[in-house]
């Protein structure tokens, strides 16, 4: 029986930060290589071992829905590969990974269903920060999904594609954390006021969404850093969500490697994420590392791979039609 392992994904956001719960709006995300592990042990079957609060708290919701677990969490290990707090669903992939390695552990013999498990972390999370359900799909699913926003519950998917082979993401962490907790109170003040800034936004948002997905189903790399950089200028022009920081690694990115930036995940701060070809990766990344040691010494490059995606079938569509992905 053990050890017993999840293994889940992080995610970048492509485009439309927020519009997954303010609703009439779509956004893409792409679940990336950059992998969270949680590893239950023997010592679970007596309780014993030390946890951390994500680990009682995400215990003490199972342990509210499905009978007879103990008073304590099974004694586990947490290993990521995601930077923290940078925009990329570090969080939300070990909430995953915790609720899909803990309910393995109190069932087996029986796995609860993908769906479950992602309204089950949806749930907990927007209970502490009242955000949308991108992250929980976008690290469940894995590939590449556009999302259709709702103001209430998980988005609905759209459509769903595998990231193209021949293409890798690289990730400029920028050292500097993000605030989304924070971020989403605001936003959702301006919501609650009719703010025009926001509905500029969402609008520009959306619309660059539309063109990063057409960007990859065409295969076109040039085409996804045009619309990957126009969700960015969205982002920073009607709802400040860049820094002088992050603008100034956006242009030695662009000087140094010819490679467009794209803030992925609210709340300033954080990671930018940029995509470019497989046989190119090598020395983009090392021009970039060249010219952020220089100028930008906190910074660090993370290449990566996208996770692939784990449901391969149609996606549902008005009037019960399926649309293939």
């Amino acid at each position: 029986m053990y050890p017993i392992r999840a293994v889940v994904p992080c995610r970048a956001c492509l485009s439309g930060e927020d519009l997954d719960w303010l609703g009439g709006g779509r956004s893409v995300s792409l679940a990336l290589g950059l992998m969270t592990t949680v590893e239950v042990r023997p010592a679970a079957a007596s309780g014993d071992g030390a946890e951390d609060g994500w680990q009682r708290e995400v215990w003490a919701f199972l342990r509210a829905r499905l009978a007879g677990l103990g008073p304590r969490p099974p004694a586990a290990v947490v290993r990521s590969r995601a930077p923290s707090a940078s925009g990329l669903s570090s969080s939300t992939a070990r909430i995953v990974a915790l609720f899909r390695a803990f309910s393995d552990a109190a069932l087996p013999g029986r796995r609860l269903s993908d769906a479950t498990i992602t309204q089950w972390a949806y749930e907990f999370e927007f209970a502490v920060f009242n955000g949308g359900g991108m992250d929980h799909l976008a690290v469940v699913e894995g590939g590449a999904l556009l999302l259709d926003g709702r103001e209430q519950g998980l988005p609905s998917v759209r459509d769903r594609m595998e990231f193209p082979e021949g293409w890798r993401v690289v990730v400029v962490d920028s050292g500097t954390r993000k605030d989304t907790g924070h971020h989403i109170r605001d936003v959702r003040a301006q919501l609650a006021s009719g703010d025009p800034a926001l509905a500029a936004y969402r609008s520009a948002a959306d619309e660059a969404s539309g063109r990063v997905w057409e960007a990859l189903r065409g295969r076109d790399l040039a085409a996804l850093g045009a619309a990957m950089s126009d969700a960015h200028a969205a982002m920073r022009d009607h709802q400040g969500m860049s820094t002088p920081l992050l603008e100034e690694l956006r242009a030695v990115a662009l000087r140094s490697a010819g490679l467009p930036l794209k803030l992925s995940g609210a709340g300033g701060g954080g990671a930018l994420v940029g995509v470019c070809p497989v046989d190119e990766v090598a020395g983009t990344v090392e021009r970039l590392v060249r010219a952020l040691g220089v100028s930008h010494p906190g910074a660090r490059v993370v290449p990566t791979a996208a996770a692939p995606g784990t449901r391969r079938g149609p996606v549902p569509v008005a009037g019960g039609q399926m649309k293939g992905s």
